[in-house]
């Protein structure tokens, strides 16, 4: 029963988005409480607000076998009522589906402290994501936040729009999940906050080494 729903959540259609996933569950799913998305909503960065992107980690969690926690997409807004990241995610630890500890707390994920690296920061499926040097590159990931996991200031447009276009302009913050930049200064290397893409569109994300990705935390 439980895997006929697990595949049937993989089946399911998000925004026009497959979620495609291995009938297996990682050996860690059951205490999984992190994950970077395996695959994007296929929009650019049009995720249907913080709402299609909370659904879409739930549904890759629940195909995952981790769909009995409530997820959350670390993802900032702007403007009016913007939200923070950091608050959206819960209180931690949080630990990834191969077992690995990536942080006890807010201030723990937002300090040096941390344990991201490409290594350990997996998909829902434990697997390792694409990043500098592998073909594509697919480290930039989706946060709109400065480097405290808190919402950007100012009149431009660092969420596509609050994560609802995915058109040429516009730009989306993006971290890089393997920690390594063009530089070797820290905020080029940061996992939440390296430089703004190159516009809003899946074309304009994989131009600069992106796939619409981005990341998934458990709150309970």
């Amino acid at each position: 029963m439980r895997k006929a729903l697990g595949l049937a959540v993989a089946a399911a259609i998000l925004g026009g988005a497959a979620v495609s996933v291995d009938a297996q569950s990682p050996p860690g799913a059951a205490d999984m409480t992190f994950f970077v998305t395996s695959t994007g909503l296929g929009r650019g960065a049009d995720l249907g607000g913080l709402a299609g992107a909370d659904a879409h980690c739930q549904a890759l969690a629940q195909a995952a076998g981790a769909g009995g926690r409530t997820w959350r997409a670390y993802l900032s807004t702007q403007g009016q009522g913007a939200v923070n990241a950091r608050d959206r995610i819960g209180t931690g630890p949080w630990r990834n589906a191969n077992g690995t500890v990536i942080a006890r707390s807010v201030a723990d994920l937002h300090s040096e402290a941390n344990a991201m690296t490409k290594e350990t920061n997996v998909d829902e499926r434990g697997q390792v994501v694409r990043g500098r040097g592998d073909n594509p590159n697919e480290h930039d990931i989706l946060t709109g936040s400065n480097e405290d996991g808190t919402a950007i200031a100012g009149s431009e447009d660092r969420t596509c729009r609050n994560w609802t276009y995915s058109g040429p302009d516009g730009s989306a913050m993006v971290g890089h999940h393997d920690r390594i930049g063009l530089r070797d200064d820290a905020p080029s290397r940061s996992w939440n906050t390296s430089h703004p893409s190159r516009g809003c569109s899946q074309d304009a994300l994989r131009s600069s080494g992106g796939a619409g990705l981005f990341y998934c935390f458990a709150i309970n």
